[in-house]
């Protein structure tokens, strides 16, 4: 008697947790010496597919499933700032002025090694991303920035990495205009700033290595 499984095969990055994306992102680490197991890695953090189900499904569907998530494994940079998100009953607004932004918000995000997707970013976000108190049209205000840790990033996990892209390319692209405005003043710029290239190419490194499997498997 042959089983029925149901197998759910996200269609973007909306249906990808953040919690999905870390534990993805370090099993492809585990596995980047073993590239046999990388396809089996992707079709069970991403449609909870079992290692030893793989082996007992038809070659059209596992090719069906592949062309779905080589749909939007790399379009993950097209996605935009969400400045205003909700969770459960409550609204978050982005930081709505970064120059004006707290002293003390901008020591805390600083005082993190390096701005990734890994697992300080949703703490990241709780510095950002505060509770609505007014809000009219696309214009808001949010609570004020009491420094108080620990920062309850956890109600970001389980957002889709549309969220979450959209919020760390909006930091990719600052650090990127940041680093051409200091070219205008310096050309000595990896001695005063070693951090932001550091920062730009650590944080792409699970993206490449997404995109390299989608490659693969075209």
């Amino acid at each position: 008697m042959k089983k029925q499984i149901e197998i759910t095969v996200p269609n973007d990055w909306s249906a990808v947790s953040f919690t999905q994306y870390l534990r993805l992102q370090q099993d492809l680490k585990n596995y980047e010496d073993t590239p046999e197991a990388q396809e089996p890695t992707l079709l069970y953090h991403l449609c909870g597919i079992h290692p030893d189900v793989i082996s007992s499904l038809d070659t059209t569907t596992l090719q069906s499933i592949r062309e779905d998530l080589s749909g939007f494994l790399g379009k993950s940079e097209g996605y935009e700032l969400q400045r205003i998100i909700r969770i459960g009953d409550v609204e978050y607004g982005f930081e709505p002025n970064l120059s004006k932004m707290a002293y003390g918000a901008y020591l805390d995000i600083t005082a993190f090694e390096n701005i990734e997707l890994n697992d300080d970013w949703c703490e990241i976000l709780a510095i950002l991303y505060r509770p609505i108190t007014k809000k009219r049209g696309a214009l808001y205000e949010i609570e004020k920035y009491t420094g108080v840790e620990p920062w309850d990033g956890d109600k970001f996990r389980n957002l889709g990495m549309d969220f979450h892209f959209g919020g760390f390319f909006f930091f990719t692209r600052l650090y990127q205009d940041l680093l051409n405005s200091i070219l205008k003043y310096t050309q000595n710029q990896t001695e005063m700033y070693p951090n932001i290239k550091s920062i730009l190419e650590k944080s792409g490194k699970a993206i490449q290595q997404l995109q390299q499997l989608q490659e693969k498997s075209s």
